[in-house]
């Protein structure tokens, strides 16, 4: 009698749940719960589900799916939603990488420019795969990390370099390094077996993986401001109705702008735990700056490129060089 009444009020609480969630989503995020693009995310999840019949649950450090598979699995349906590095994917469109095209835009005010002039691009690009755009996150400023001083470009020469997307590849080859694809996720095991020597990325990374362990040097290039995405597969939201859409839009708008606050806020205070945890912390000396940016135009033709393909006004709104 006892298992009966159990297994009847079990029912009765499953009913209660699907009546008030018709319908779950699980969220792919490559990055671990403390950083601040998965707090987001999970306040966003949080909000669509407090507000709506959809319910999304948040699996942040890659443990649905991992970085480099995530975009696939969401346009494979494999999961409804994720987060994704756009850049990342620039071997699969050159438009991708147009965030990461160094010193194109190099703070906050830059980059959000540039987002707003190519987001009609992306979304018409991502639309085409199959995807449903949510909103971007930037990164803040990318810095140079290594092992060793890099006061020329003999000190850094054969170093190992650990690259995240085809312009870091570049920019390590251009630079004398040897690059090798490692997702964020396994940056402390990378550095702590010698894997990975150096890697430009923003503080946020750094301070996740406390890379102090195990690099002693971080300058502050300040080079791009790369953005993740959170995308949704198209079939997956036609199937929403339009009242749950518009839940998911408003709260897709109110991550973005927080996260775009939330960046520019810790930008700097990243910096400092890294003085304060015993790295030297710098800028480049200027022969060395001047090393990196005779690198850009290497870079600035693929995305501009691809992106004046699509979105022939941009050149309006943009200059063609960087600069």
């Amino acid at each position: 009698m006892k298992f009966l009444t159990a297994t009847a009020s079990l029912a009765a609480l499953t009913l209660a749940s699907t009546a008030a969630h018709a319908e779950k989503w699980d969220m792919a995020l490559a990055y671990s719960a403390t950083n601040y693009h998965s707090e987001i995310a999970a306040e966003f999840a949080a909000e669509v589900t407090a507000n709506s019949d959809l319910e999304i649950v948040t699996h942040p450090g890659g443990s649905l799916f991992s970085g480099s598979e995530i975009f696939g699995a969401v346009r494979r349906g494999l999961a409804p939603i994720g987060e994704r590095l756009i850049s990342a994917l620039s071997n699969d469109n050159a438009l991708y990488e147009i965030d990461s095209v160094p010193f194109l835009a190099t703070g906050f005010d830059g980059a959000m420019a540039l987002y707003e002039a190519s987001k009609p691009a992306l979304v018409e690009t991502l639309d085409e795969a199959g995807l449903h755009f949510l909103y971007s996150c930037p990164w803040p400023p990318q810095g140079f990390y290594s092992i060793e001083a890099a006061d020329s470009l003999d000190d850094i020469a054969g170093i190992k370099f650990r690259a995240y997307n085809a312009t870091t590849s570049r920019m390590a080859e251009g630079l004398g390094m040897v690059p090798t694809t490692i997702e964020a996720a396994e940056l402390s095991q990378a550095f702590a077996t010698g894997v990975a020597e150096s890697m430009i990325s923003s503080g946020s990374t750094g301070y996740d993986r406390q890379l102090w362990d195990h690099v002693g040097y971080f300058y502050d290039v300040q080079a791009w401001l790369p953005r993740n995405m959170v995308i949704v597969n198209q079939r997956s939201w036609d199937g929403l109705d339009d009242a749950t859409k518009a839940v998911v839009e408003t709260a897709a708008a109110n991550a973005e702008a927080k996260c775009w606050e939330t960046a520019e806020e810790l930008a700097g205070w990243y910096i400092e735990q890294f003085s304060e945890n015993g790295m030297t912390v710098g800028t480049l000396n200027a022969d060395m700056q001047a090393a990196f940016k005779r690198l850009v135009p290497n870079f600035a033709m693929h995305g501009l490129s691809a992106l004046a393909s699509k979105a022939r006004p941009f050149s309006t709104v943009w200059p063609t060089k960087p600069g």
